[in-house]
């Protein structure tokens, strides 16, 4: 393999690390915040699902990031590398702020900047981009939907319960973050091996977009050593800052994401887990009493959300005019 191509690769790995490392609050924070695990527990079983998740159920997700977003043989291996820079500055910038923007709003907005400016607009599928861009903006919308109805069926169905119920609920909630962890090791670790096998058929070491087994085992190992980092600023901000979490809540929260973000890797919909969680955890909330969220870190949250497309893309053009300075 060429040094371009070995870096693209690199680079890929470590975007996937700091998914994993971003993420992993998505998956724990309600679980940690409602003490239904330890966050050492929480954290480690949360990392082998993340790896098996991909195993289990298919690439669908990575067959749409590079098979159906641009035109292979329009694009150069340069325009990847600047993508995959865009991405991980943006990650590290907001890993650092604590703020949960999305890493999947990051990738892709990389991607679509430096494509445009590499290749033109002629080199992106629109309808490949339509069906990431509506499932992105459609997810937390579902979400919140299903967080409040989620939660309303919960009150429902244990109306009469004791106190003692919480002690079910926070049993039931390993087997939902079990659900959420390989659900989003499924969609989101499978947004790297898409980038890694274009660049493969890009520099022609691929005949046609196939996901190699190697590539799969080592997206899911560095998603995977991410989430066991955990990024707590992260954690604090879902498991605290919009309310404070109860068993029930937790539960309701990591089943709705579960159903929403599996549905969508079955589907081939690549998702923002951070969206989806959050909206989730805002449904919920919404469904014990409108006025318990915090609904100002909410606007700061989806104000982070609407920049993450445009930032990334301008940065991941500035980078590739940088790139072709000194590799024509």
């Amino acid at each position: 393999m060429t040094p371009l191509i070995i870096a693209i690769i690199a680079l890929a790995l470590v975007y996937d690390f700091l998914n994993g490392v971003h993420d992993s609050s998505n998956v724990v924070a309600t679980m940690i915040s409602s003490r239904a695990l330890s966050p050492q527990v929480a954290l480690g079983m949360t990392a082998i699902a993340e790896f098996s998740g991909p195993l289990i159920f298919g690439v669908a997700v990575a067959n749409t990031i590079g098979h159906e977003v641009v035109v292979a043989n329009t694009i150069s291996t340069q325009v990847l590398l600047a993508a995959l820079l865009s991405a991980i500055l943006w990650n590290l910038l907001t890993w650092y702020l604590g703020f949960p923007s999305s890493s999947s709003h990051a990738l892709i907005g990389g991607f679509v900047g430096a494509v445009v400016v590499g290749a033109g607009w002629h080199a992106l599928q629109i309808r490949g981009l339509e069906k990431i861009l509506i499932a992105l903006f459609t997810s937390p919308i579902i979400g919140f939907i299903f967080g409040f109805l989620i939660l309303r069926l919960i009150f429902l169905l244990s109306w009469n319960a004791s106190p003692r119920i919480n002690k079910y609920f926070r049993r039931f909630q390993v087997v939902t973050a079990l659900a959420l962890a390989l659900s989003h090791g499924a969609n989101d670790a499978q947004k790297t091996m898409g980038i890694i096998t274009l660049a493969l058929v890009t520099g022609g070491y691929l005949k046609e977009f196939a996901v190699p087994l190697w590539v799969i085992l080592l997206c899911g190992t560095m998603i995977g050593l991410g989430t066991s980092l955990g990024g707590w600023k992260l954690i604090h901000t879902l498991g605290r800052k919009f309310y404070k979490i109860r068993p029930v809540h937790g539960l309701a929260a990591q089943l709705t994401s579960a159903v929403v973000i599996l549905t969508a890797s079955l589907v081939g919909g690549p998702v923002s887990t951070t969206q989806v969680v959050s909206s989730a955890i805002m449904g919920v909330g919404a469904a014990d009493r409108l006025n318990k969220v915090r609904w100002g870190v909410a606007q700061e949250i989806a104000t982070a959300w609407l920049l993450t497309i445009p930032a990334t893309a301008l940065v991941a053009a500035g980078i590739y005019w940088v790139i072709i300075l000194f590799i024509p």
